[in-house]
């Protein structure tokens, strides 16, 4: 059952707190979102249906809705305070935008989602929360919702293979650094400890983040994050004709697959 939506927080303040410290962790965060929106202006038509897949609170659903007037989007995500933030802060898209409690690590996310096919999917971020196990079912799920022609768009930071061992040394160097609590109190950003302690001093949210962390406690976080090479032939084995990176910037990486 979906947590009670608090009426008193100033969601939009919390957005863009949120906004502000992920670009920290990920300083080409609106390069990479531009990239992905780029492949549907040139593979779909003005009007489609998208997935926005542990979609957080909204941030590809807000940017695709912006950037398409015609388009429609299903946001999907486990988390009750990233829903509440993304219903909160961005509402519905004059009803082009539906939030989605499920988990995707659940077999029932299909059913929750309610569609027997989509135009794309599309996920940052997120997707290494999956074990492998989770991530290959999801593909393969995603293979039978995307229709033929379809997009699948993943960007996130995906782990080197052991046959490059000097290039997963030099780029885990640079990301660690970039991500680490000085880095961040540097450049004067919150890092994401920081925001969740500040977010729990709202009087009316405690409701939410406690349902939150029940549903954490069951979950088990993968040991290390997939390779390219994982992703690559996951999704080909889920029916992808064609997978490839078009977009990198070290770890960080935008994985297209084409239905």
């Amino acid at each position: 059952m979906a947590a009670r939506q608090p009426r008193s927080v100033d969601w939009k303040h919390w957005l863009l707190r949120w906004d502000s410290h992920q670009a920290g962790y990920v300083p080409k965060r609106e390069e990479r979102f531009d990239a992905m929106l780029d492949v549907l202006a040139s593979l779909l038509p003005e009007a489609f249906l998208a997935l926005d897949l542990a979609c957080g609170p909204g941030a590809i659903s807000q940017r695709l809705l912006e950037r398409f007037p015609s388009a429609r989007c299903i946001a999907v995500d486990m988390d009750p305070v990233m829903l509440a933030l993304g219903k909160g802060a961005l509402g519905t898209f004059d009803g082009r935008l539906t939030w989605v409690d499920a988990d995707l690590a659940s077999s029932a996310w299909l059913q929750e989602v309610g569609e027997s096919s989509v135009d794309a999917a599309l996920s940052t971020t997120a997707l290494h929360w999956l074990l492998p196990a989770q991530l290959v079912q999801l593909y393969q799920d995603l293979g039978s919702l995307i229709r033929p022609g379809g997009v699948f768009l993943n960007g996130d930071n995906l782990d080197f293979g052991p046959h490059l061992p000097s290039i997963k040394d030099l780029t885990h160097g640079a990301r660690d650094r970039t991500w680490s609590d000085e880095s961040f109190a540097a450049r004067g950003i919150e890092t994401s400890e920081q925001w969740w302690a500040s977010l729990g001093q709202e009087p009316s949210i405690g409701t939410l983040i406690a349902e939150r962390n029940r549903r954490l406690a069951t979950k088990e976080r993968p040991p290390s994050r997939a390779t390219v090479d994982l992703h690559v032939g996951a999704l080909r084995d889920a029916g992808f004709r064609e997978v490839t990176p078009i977009w990198q910037s070290g770890t960080d990486y935008l994985l297209m697959a084409v239905r």
